[in-house]
């Protein structure tokens, strides 16, 4: 493995400052705090804009030990030359790859394939009702009122600062970790490690990773915290490690970022973050609608247009009062489950639970959990329990036949998706159909048939 540095200077590193290092971690600690790219966004595609001390620069990757996993040794050896490369501890770089270890999640094993596709996580693979019942459940709505109560005073502090409200934070928190009953017992830099290794997501599982070096370069983390869940999120508000470099916080100033054991660092973290990805205080999520026998169901299309709008469409409010917001502002009309189910008009709020997770069920799992906790009411209208759930099989057939016949539903990856569901809605509205989009083994039927023409 080609060494950065003159035969000379390596012999030296090997022979004197590693075991100097190994033998004093105040003074290694002190060598990579020197580093200049501590505060560097966390990416190796840039190097470091100062030369920082040789005891960080020089690599010895050598001292990993092999996990058994050919693809994971061979990405952690160019992994770790480039993390030097662009300036960072080579102490840092150590701790987070020196004790990796193969996930069948990621790597498979003698029986199992790897599964960590998006269309393998709960949120993208139940049907939406289901996973509402798994998310907003009794157990979280009275102890999410409870937890409300006991750290009332906690909460009444984070709002004046962040400005988000109180039901919205505890809403994420149940739904990511059941208000810190299990924030994983994973490794962080294991995890990242063998989903970079993995390959299919390697640009993001190694930006998380320099992350990390980053932190310990900084002194901000410790590496036994590092625990995590099975996509390398951390603490009770499941911090990425970018995340957690951006907005985590030392909310009760005891000189420590702990985002695992305190409950008001990690609350006030997910807070900062939440207000910072454009959180409206006191403002509704969405609003629950019915729509007339007439309307045009092709219009919930994914555009914003103003309330005033959706109101002359012939939509009002699912529990027949008038609407409390500014009828100027925008809104998005959403069928979660088609023209048979709930419906909503989603507002701004809704878009920033979206950058905390992508998936339109997390987001309206966190809306109505955060409705209940608030003393607001369930959803009116009921699920459409009773329609066939198309399987991954079934979702890859429709999308593969949407884009033969050039109705773009994106990427055939098994997930129906806004784009998928777009795709389907305009099918059938060329087609005459009821074009509210939903996936059904009915609609799929339709789409195949006309392939076959």
């Amino acid at each position: 493995m080609r060494v950065n540095a003159s035969p000379s200077l390596f012999v030296l590193w090997r022979s004197f400052i590693m075991p100097s290092l190994k033998a004093l971690p105040t003074l290694a600690s002190f060598l990579c705090l020197a580093s200049p790219a501590i505060y560097a966004e966390a990416s190796l595609d840039q190097p470091a804009e100062a030369v920082v001390s040789d005891a960080c620069r020089v690599p010895d990757v050598s001292s990993f030990l092999p996990t058994g996993n050919l693809r994971i040794d061979e990405w952690r050896d160019d992994f770790a030359v480039r993390a030097v490369a662009a300036g960072h501890c080579w102490t840092s770089i150590e701790a987070i790859l020196a004790d990796l270890s193969p996930l069948s999640r990621f790597m498979g094993n003698a029986t199992t394939a790897p599964s960590v596709g998006i269309s393998d996580q709960a949120e993208f693979s139940k049907p939406i009702w289901e996973y509402i019942d798994d998310s907003v459940t009794a157990y979280r709505i009275e102890n999410g009122r409870l937890k409300l109560q006991e750290l009332s005073l906690l909460f009444d502090e984070i709002e004046r600062r962040y400005r988000v409200d109180r039901a919205i934070l505890a809403a994420i928190w149940a739904v990511e970790t059941n208000y810190g009953g299990y924030i994983g017992t994973f490794d962080a830099a294991n995890t990242l490690a063998n989903m970079a290794a993995e390959g299919r997501r390697r640009t993001l599982a190694e930006r998380e990773l320099t992350a990390l070096i980053q932190l310990l370069d900084a002194g901000e983390v410790r590496r036994q915290q590092l625990v995590s869940g099975w996509a390398g999120a951390m603490g009770h508000l499941q911090f990425m490690p970018t995340t957690f470099k951006a907005h985590a916080v030392d909310f009760d100033n005891d000189g420590n970022k702990d985002i695992w054991q305190n409950e008001a660092d990690a609350l006030a973290s997910a807070a900062r973050y939440i207000a910072a990805s454009g959180y409206q205080f006191n403002q509704p999520w969405g609003v629950e609608v019915e729509a007339p026998a007439f309307f045009d169901w092709s219009l919930a299309d994914g555009q914003d247009r103003r309330l005033s709008s959706w109101i002359k469409a012939g939509l009002q409010r699912a529990d027949g009062q008038a609407f409390s917001v500014d009828t100027g502002r925008y809104a998005e009309l959403w069928l979660p489950a088609g023209a048979d189910g709930p419906k909503y008009l989603l507002l701004g709020n809704y878009d920033v639970f979206k950058a905390y997770n992508r998936s339109d069920a997390y987001a309206l799992a966190v809306g109505l959990l955060s409705d209940r906790l608030a003393g607001r009411s369930a959803p009116l209208a009921a699920w459409p329990r009773d329609i066939e759930p198309l399987s991954k099989q079934q979702i890859l057939e429709l999308q593969a036949a949407l884009n033969r016949l050039e109705y773009d539903a994106g990427i055939v990856d098994g997930v129906a998706g806004r784009n998928t569901r777009l795709a389907l809605s305009r099918f059938q509205r060329d087609n005459g159909l009821r074009a509210d989009g939903y996936p059904t083994p009915a609609a799929l039927g339709y789409v195949l048939n006309a392939g076959a023409l």
